[in-house]
């Protein structure tokens, strides 16, 4: 029975928000499922209109169900990652599965042990393209030797190295500035929330974008919005009235060879973005974890165009692997000094072990040599993955990309829903569908780095035969009747 305690002090809107967010959680509500009209949910729960009404637009506001006129109320299928508890649920946020990941994300992981599944899901280049370096021999002796050089923002030599490369590849300014290591660039992105901001603040970034995959925002109570783009990067205009209504303290931002969409952001864009940040008082924070596989010639970074107003995020992992976890923070000094004592308190060391493999990596005399090899090689696929897919442009759109690891397809017919991206799942292609990163279900992330020749053949006759079989579907409603399924709330 759908039963609510009416003796309690817990106002009843908030038991009903409540049970629903339960449901979804335990996965009894799926994505796409329709809830019962509000006079029905009235009637079962005993209780007014008005209370149901209260309980669901609460719901709404996080981020758990959508309402429109003439479709209903329905679970909503997109960024999943940054629903939010309300305020009273938070004491039982470490008994909840509340952090539970997206349920789609969830059975494609269980499908990547499969041998005859393609994984273009993994954010990772495929090991044949990875650069092979040669590491020198280390004794016991020689690490105790290099421990002593483990300073609070990171080993020493690593340190050193990686601001040389900086400096000399991409001419960022290091003056005022000082670098803090960390075990990957999502250590340093979480670091950096925890530090900067307070539960209930707000983050601006791309929409599309992956940090809405992540449940980081959510399990700190951190409000994330998504700022739409066009051809040239996140618009001036919305982000600026996102800044005047919505209070945002910082700017989330990946503007060359974006993930998910692979973008890159246009010069003449980043300085409008700079400017308007500027005269706004707003951080930036500088995703540049691509930076090492553009097909040409970088553009300027933001760090470069304002040192003080960006903090810069890097990573190796996109290069190495992501079994050599390492990333850095690049920022003012006293930031980073703060950045680090909280890192010591929270004791998120990072292993000397990586940061020395790293730091012989950077060094090694054909580190120029192997990465211009390996930008050869993306740019080489990049090319015959357009190729491959000029017979389906006319379903699924794209633009091109100057590097990184991603492209995004877009449909060009009917809407999809979840049902229809649980055919590629079936089909053991496994993908990131659009509602991984944003509200949208239209689009698809796709790391064509991991496609050899052969593969890349086999990828192509699949997305044909699932191209072929959801086009010619009806538009699809989910009709999961909620109200049919009562012993789910009781």
């Amino acid at each position: 029975m759908w039963s609510i305690d009416k003796e309690t002090k817990t106002p009843l809107y908030q038991q009903i928000s409540g049970q629903i967010i339960q449901a979804i959680q335990q996965g009894q509500l799926v994505p796409g499922d329709q809830l019962p009209a509000e006079r029905k949910l009235a009637e079962n729960y005993q209780v007014n209109r008005s209370t149901v009404v209260r309980a669901l637009e609460e719901l709404v506001s996080l981020g758990w169900i959508t309402r429109k006129q003439g479709s209903g109320t329905r679970v909503a299928e997109g960024r999943w990652g940054s629903r939010q508890l309300a305020i009273h649920q938070w004491r039982n946020l470490l008994s909840s599965p509340f952090l539970k990941e997206d349920p789609y994300l969830t059975e494609l992981k269980q499908k990547q042990s499969i041998d005859q599944a393609i994984d273009l899901y993994t954010g990772d280049l495929p090991s044949e393209l990875i650069p092979d370096f040669q590491f020198p021999a280390i004794t016991w002796e020689q690490v105790l030797r290099e421990d002593k050089k483990n300073s609070a923002t990171g080993y020493l030599p690593l340190k050193q190295s990686i601001l040389a490369h900086l400096t000399e590849r991409l001419t960022l300014p290091t003056r005022g500035q000082d670098l803090l290591i960390t075990s990957g660039s999502t250590q340093g992105i979480s670091l950096l929330m925890q530090v900067l901001l307070d539960t209930g603040d707000t983050i601006a970034t791309e929409d599309p974008s992956f940090l809405f995959a992540l449940p980081l925002f959510a399990s700190l109570g951190i409000h994330l919005i998504g700022i739409k783009q066009d051809e040239e990067g996140i618009i001036c205009s919305e982000l600026e009235h996102a800044i005047q209504t919505k209070k945002i303290k910082l700017l989330y931002l990946n503007p060359s060879y974006q993930n998910p969409t692979g973008k890159t952001m246009s010069l003449k864009r980043r300085k409008e973005i700079i400017t308007l940040c500027e005269n706004y008082h707003l951080p930036i924070i500088e995703d540049d974890v691509f930076s090492e596989l553009g097909f040409e010639q970088n553009l300027p970074t933001l760090k470069s165009l304002a040192p003080d107003q960006v903090i810069y995020v890097g990573s190796l992992s996109k290069l190495f692997g992501s079994s050599i976890k390492i990333g850095w923070l690049l920022a003012p000094s006293t930031l980073i000094e703060s950045l680090a004592n909280a890192k010591k308190r929270m004791e998120n060391d990072t292993d000397l072990f990586p940061q020395w493999l790293a730091t012989a990596a950077l060094s090694s005399k054909d580190y120029d040599q192997q990465q211009e090899h390996l930008v050869a090689s993306l740019k080489q696929r990049s090319q015959q993955f357009e190729e491959k897919l000029q017979p389906l442009i006319q379903d699924w759109s794209f633009h091109k990309i100057q590097g990184g690891l991603y492209y995004w397809l877009t449909w060009q017919h009917q809407p999809l829903t979840r049902k229809d991206w649980k055919i590629f799942l079936e089909e053991n292609l496994l993908l990131a569908p659009s509602f991984l990163f944003s509200n949208d279900t239209m689009s698809v992330r796709i790391n064509y780095t991991r496609l050899s020749h052969e593969e890349l053949s086999i990828f192509v006759k699949k997305l044909t035969q699932i191209t072929e079989k959801i086009r010619k579907e009806p538009v699809y409603e989910r009709n999961h009747q909620f109200a049919k399924k009562p012993s789910q709330l009781s």
